[in-house]
């Protein structure tokens, strides 16, 4: 009879490799879930998959972020809109590796702030810069850069509020004693 259970691990650090795992395949899956769908605003549609990139980015190391932002995106958009999917790879998992490096060095509030803002910004202009190329014209770019600030806005507030003042960094620092 083959024993299929578990092996019992004393290594605290194999067990936070995969709670990391898991929590960064939860928001992989969010992204992409976010990634796929669009809220109608007048002249466009804004996405909130920043929430997730950002949220993720503030709590996990920059791999785990680059998966959930680089990579669930593109997941999203190649599930429902692959034109830009190599744009939403490269610029949303830059947008997450920076947010999580800066966040890291300290977990003060503070450094998570500017790191979202930098993220932010690299998402605007990584966007604004990849349509220009896939739609060969720099005014449709133009035309939809309210709706990548909006987003970017969107998405840092909204993660900078759950992780610092809703308590996901305390549940998820729970976890990790």
């Amino acid at each position: 009879m083959t024993d299929y259970s578990m092996p019992n691990t004393t290594s605290n650090n194999s067990s936070i490799s995969v709670l990391n795992l898991c929590i960064a395949a939860l928001f992989m899956a969010i992204t992409v879930m976010l990634s796929s769908f669009g809220l109608p605003v007048p002249g466009g549609h804004l996405y909130l998959n920043d929430i997730a990139i950002v949220t993720a980015s503030l709590l996990l190391d920059p791999f785990s972020a680059f998966l959930v932002g680089g990579i669930g995106s593109f997941l999203g958009d190649f599930l429902f809109y692959p034109a830009p999917m190599f744009v939403s790879l490269v610029t949303h998992g830059l947008q997450a590796v920076i947010i999580s490096i800066i966040a890291h060095k300290n977990n003060r509030i503070s450094l998570g702030i500017l790191g979202s803002t930098i993220g932010a910004l690299i998402m605007i202009i990584g966007y604004t810069l990849g349509r220009a190329f896939i739609y060969s014209t720099p005014a449709y770019a133009i035309m939809k850069l309210p709706f990548q600030i909006l987003q970017a806005a969107v998405g840092v507030v909204i993660g900078l509020l759950l992780v610092y003042k809703f308590g996901i960094r305390r549940l998820y620092n729970r976890f990790h004693k």
